[in-house]
């Protein structure tokens, strides 16, 4: 249940995040009411309902017995769905604002032009050499749509366990879980490739290199929960005093390996190292080969 509240709020915070900032930093709409209502019905109720599934910790049983005046929201959680919310929001922008400002197939344009879009006209000195259609295209929209898609998948990754690292439990622990990420992503390719959804949802098909721009923007938020993961472990978890002998020996190597899926480390760290090695010139050539 704790998963569940978990997710649907970080994921919620995230898209709040996303509309507060496009409306502050005055950028052209981000998101439209269509493509969140598909979100928050279609590609999150997929995750979340198999976030039921979630095996128990491995360390349950070093747990001493909930309190039953303990809040199911603790301050600490609610920090931690912020955290996951603002980078869930700020990276949804920054998606839209990539492909505007730095892409190689987008317009190229300043930060102050994309803030100031309003004010764009021939007759504006500002906007020389620019075409004021280019702020209704709709590839920096459909970015944004797909790294929030993208992140609130690893974002189900995360809620596998509440402090638990994936290295210890992969996420073939709750093979729902998978299934329906993998469900997920398959109805936001159908509105991305299929006529006539991607009128209906103002979007566009995207290249190989604005997919794996998507990706490297959307992997860090799991690098980011697992810290909130390490420091929850480590310095606020209960029941510390259940496992002290276990603690003394926290910092030897063979305590800090044990229990990794080294399997899990070595499926994704060459894909991570590939992806991030990789130049969007490249992948354009490729794509297009």
């Amino acid at each position: 249940m704790k998963q569940f509240i978990r997710y649907l709020i970080s994921s919620n915070v995230g898209e709040v995040v996303c509309i507060f900032l496009t409306a502050a930093l005055g950028f052209p709409e981000a998101l439209i009411p269509v493509q969140l209502l598909w979100v928050n019905l279609v590609t999150d109720g997929l995750p979340a309902t198999a976030l039921g599934f979630n095996p128990p910790d491995l360390d349950i049983m070093n747990k001493p017995p909930r309190n039953a005046k303990e809040p199911l929201i603790s301050g600490w959680l609610f920090f931690r769905y912020l955290a996951i919310g603002c980078y869930v929001g700020a990276a949804t922008v920054g998606a839209a604002a990539w492909w505007f400002t730095v892409a190689d197939d987008g317009p190229q344009i300043t930060l102050y032009q994309l803030s100031h879009f309003l004010q764009c006209s021939p007759d504006n000195p500002d906007f020389h050499d620019l075409e004021c259609h280019v702020f209704e295209s709709p590839y920096p929209m459909t970015m944004a749509l797909s790294v929030l898609v993208t992140i609130e998948m690893c974002n189900a990754l995360n809620s596998l366990s509440e402090n638990q690292s994936l290295l210890r439990m992969p996420p073939w622990e709750n093979i729902w879980l998978l299934g329906a990420i993998c469900l997920s992503m398959s109805l936001h390719f159908l509105i991305l490739y299929v006529e006539p959804l991607p009128v209906i949802f103002q979007i566009t098909p995207l290249s190989m290199a604005q997919w794996l721009m998507v990706i490297k923007i959307s992997l860090p938020v799991i690098v980011l929960d697992e810290l909130l993961k390490f420091v929850a472990r480590n310095y606020l978890e209960p029941g510390k005093d259940l496992a002290e002998e276990s603690q003394q020996e926290s910092w030897s190597v063979s305590a800090c390996v044990q229990g990794i899926s080294w399997s899990f480390i070595a499926v994704c760290l060459p894909l991570v190292v590939w992806l991030y090695s990789t130049d969007t010139n490249t992948s354009r050539s490729l794509g297009s080969s």
